[in-house]
Protein backbone atom coordinates (compact mmCIF):
# COMPACT_ATOMS: atom_id res chain seq x y z
CA UNK A 1 0.00 0.00 0.00
CA UNK A 2 1.34 3.20 -0.86
CA UNK A 3 0.22 6.00 1.47
CA UNK A 4 1.91 9.59 0.74
CA UNK A 5 0.18 12.96 1.09
CA UNK A 6 -0.34 15.32 -1.73
CA UNK A 7 0.16 18.97 -1.02
CA UNK A 8 -3.16 21.22 -1.84
CA UNK A 9 -2.64 24.15 -0.55
CA UNK A 10 0.95 26.38 -0.35
CA UNK A 11 1.23 29.59 1.10
CA UNK A 12 3.98 32.13 1.24
CA UNK A 13 3.93 33.82 4.79
CA UNK A 14 5.98 37.21 5.04
CA UNK A 15 6.83 36.88 8.98
CA UNK A 16 10.56 36.57 10.32
CA UNK A 17 11.45 32.48 10.74
CA UNK A 18 12.43 31.68 14.57
CA UNK A 19 15.95 30.29 12.68
CA UNK A 20 17.36 32.90 10.70
CA UNK A 21 14.65 35.70 11.43
CA UNK A 22 14.56 35.96 7.24
CA UNK A 23 11.54 37.64 6.00
CA UNK A 24 10.63 35.73 2.70
CA UNK A 25 11.37 32.03 3.56
CA UNK A 26 8.29 31.03 5.26
CA UNK A 27 6.36 28.61 3.81
CA UNK A 28 3.54 26.92 4.89
CA UNK A 29 1.78 23.62 2.90
CA UNK A 30 -1.19 21.89 3.63
CA UNK A 31 -1.60 18.09 2.62
CA UNK A 32 -3.56 15.49 2.17
CA UNK A 33 -3.31 11.66 2.83
CA UNK A 34 -3.69 10.00 -0.27
CA UNK A 35 -3.65 6.19 -0.68
CA UNK A 36 -2.83 4.01 -3.87
CA UNK A 37 -3.22 0.05 -3.45
CA UNK A 38 -3.44 -3.12 -6.31
CA UNK A 39 -7.22 -2.36 -5.65
CA UNK A 40 -8.34 1.32 -5.11
CA UNK A 41 -7.52 4.45 -4.95
CA UNK A 42 -8.53 6.67 -2.04
CA UNK A 43 -8.29 10.06 -1.36
CA UNK A 44 -9.02 10.43 2.54
CA UNK A 45 -10.42 13.58 5.30
CA UNK A 46 -6.76 13.36 6.73
CA UNK A 47 -4.90 16.59 6.66
CA UNK A 48 -1.20 17.54 7.22
CA UNK A 49 0.57 21.23 7.89
CA UNK A 50 3.89 21.89 7.63
CA UNK A 51 5.96 25.32 8.13
CA UNK A 52 9.33 25.34 6.22
CA UNK A 53 11.43 28.19 5.73
CA UNK A 54 13.58 27.62 2.09
CA UNK A 55 15.99 30.33 3.31
CA UNK A 56 17.78 28.28 6.03
CA UNK A 57 16.19 24.78 4.79
CA UNK A 58 14.86 24.11 8.31
CA UNK A 59 11.31 22.98 9.61
CA UNK A 60 9.96 24.72 11.44
CA UNK A 61 7.95 23.12 14.48
CA UNK A 62 4.99 24.95 16.29
CA UNK A 63 6.65 24.51 19.65
CA UNK A 64 9.00 27.66 17.98
CA UNK A 65 6.44 29.94 16.46
CA UNK A 66 6.28 33.44 17.87
CA UNK A 67 2.44 34.58 18.18
CA UNK A 68 2.23 36.12 15.15
CA UNK A 69 3.20 33.27 13.09
CA UNK A 70 0.18 31.48 15.53
CA UNK A 71 -1.85 33.94 14.12
CA UNK A 72 -0.93 33.87 10.59
CA UNK A 73 -1.52 29.82 10.53
CA UNK A 74 -4.75 29.82 12.80
CA UNK A 75 -5.88 32.42 9.76
CA UNK A 76 -4.94 29.87 6.93
CA UNK A 77 -5.84 27.14 8.80
CA UNK A 78 -9.35 28.32 8.39
CA UNK A 79 -9.28 29.39 4.73
CA UNK A 80 -8.07 25.66 3.72
CA UNK A 81 -10.56 23.65 2.97
CA UNK A 82 -9.43 20.16 2.10
CA UNK A 83 -10.60 18.22 -1.14
CA UNK A 84 -13.53 16.19 -0.62
CA UNK A 85 -12.82 12.35 0.23
CA UNK A 86 -12.68 9.80 -2.48
CA UNK A 87 -12.82 6.07 -3.62
CA UNK A 88 -12.18 4.37 -6.91
CA UNK A 89 -12.07 0.49 -7.30
CA UNK A 90 -9.36 -0.25 -10.00
CA UNK A 91 -9.81 -2.62 -12.84
CA UNK A 92 -8.13 -5.26 -10.69
CA UNK A 93 -11.05 -5.23 -8.20
CA UNK A 94 -13.56 -4.95 -10.68
CA UNK A 95 -11.94 -8.04 -12.46
CA UNK A 96 -12.25 -10.00 -8.87
CA UNK A 97 -15.58 -9.06 -8.08
CA UNK A 98 -17.14 -10.11 -11.27
CA UNK A 99 -15.45 -13.39 -11.53
CA UNK A 100 -16.64 -13.98 -7.73
CA UNK A 101 -20.16 -13.43 -8.77
CA UNK A 102 -19.70 -15.72 -11.57
CA UNK A 103 -18.71 -18.49 -8.81
CA UNK A 104 -21.38 -17.92 -7.12
CA UNK A 105 -23.83 -17.99 -9.91
CA UNK A 106 -22.28 -21.31 -11.65
CA UNK A 107 -22.22 -22.75 -7.90
CA UNK A 108 -26.24 -22.15 -7.40
CA UNK A 109 -26.90 -23.49 -11.19
CA UNK A 110 -24.98 -26.54 -10.43
CA UNK A 111 -26.82 -26.80 -7.30
CA UNK A 112 -29.99 -26.42 -8.23
CA UNK A 113 -29.22 -28.79 -11.65
CA UNK A 114 -27.90 -31.49 -9.60
CA UNK A 115 -30.84 -31.37 -6.52
CA UNK A 116 -33.46 -32.11 -9.82
CA UNK A 117 -32.05 -34.81 -11.11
Amino acid sequence: MDDQFMTIKEVAINNNCPECYNTNGLHLTFKQRFKDTRFYKSLTSETRHQLYCKTCETAIYPVTWTDDIDRVFDYHQRAFVPKKASFKLKRLAWIGIIVSIAIIVIAIAVTLYLSNL
